[in-house]
């Protein structure tokens, strides 16, 4: 079960701050963020080894895009194509809307069930798979968002409703002066019970093996920090 948060701030010289842990079995191979698709210029993304998609991704137009799963569908499954492909698709496109609606013509039966965060510098779209039909495209309003397994903001996760209120209390990050203590203490705690926790500690060959941080500014270059491990043991370091 991943975590995304997001802060949408439309008009806001940051107007997105995105954060981000990976859960997924400590034994599956991937690779950081990088330009990993020499015939997708301007993608950065990490690499999935297994599945040759990602999880999380950035082009050059500014276009955020990470894909979770929902419950119960953690791995492959026969005859379905790999949900990593979802975020890469998603950065073929210049902005969310576009992104969102070339997702949602899809089959969501060609996936195993999945979560999507598609978000710019105008604001953050919610998609979600449910294995049939067309995926669903939900606008969120502008503020903190929370998405896991379940839905957006779905306060029956016991993730979303210990850890929502508290990034919505938090300190903003300030990418500007280079501060993002609040958010990063967050993306670091282990503390509560089983199944709460944003930082899942290893158990079962499972747990959370990547962070990041990331921020749009209304112009110029975004932030990417990455930690290629928990982020409570490996330091964030500039992906671009």
């Amino acid at each position: 079960m991943c975590t995304v948060v997001t802060l949408s701030r439309p008009g806001h010289a940051w107007p997105l701050i995105l954060a981000a842990n990976r859960d997924e079995l400590l034994s599956r191979p991937w690779q950081g963020p990088a330009a990993h698709w020499p015939d997708r210029p301007g993608v950065t993304a990490g690499r999935d080894a297994t599945g040759g998609g990602t999880w999380m991704g950035i082009n050059r137009a500014g276009l955020v895009a990470a894909v979770l799963n929902r419950p119960g569908s953690l791995g492959p499954a026969p005859g379905k194509r790999s949900r990593g492909e979802l975020p890469l698709l998603a950065l073929d496109h210049d902005d969310a809307s576009s992104a969102a609606r070339a997702i949602t013509a899809l089959d969501a039966a060609d996936y195993r069930t999945f979560n999507m965060v598609i978000a710019d510098r105008t604001g953050v779209i919610f998609l979600l798979g449910l294995g049939d039909g067309r995926p669903e495209a939900i606008t969120l309003a502008p503020g903190v968002h929370m998405v896991t397994a379940s839905d957006a903001d779905d306060l029956a996760s016991p993730r979303i409703a210990r850890h929502l209120p508290r990034f919505a209390a938090a300190t903003p990050p300030d990418p500007a002066r280079g501060d993002w203590g609040s958010w990063e203490s967050l993306l670091a705690d282990r503390s509560g019970p089983p199944g709460t926790e944003l930082n899942v500690p290893p158990h079962g060959g499972f747990g959370t093996v990547c962070s990041s941080l990331l921020a749009l500014p209304a112009s110029g270059a975004p932030i990417w920090l990455f930690a290629a491990g928990a982020p409570d043991e490996v330091p964030f370091q500039a992906v671009v």
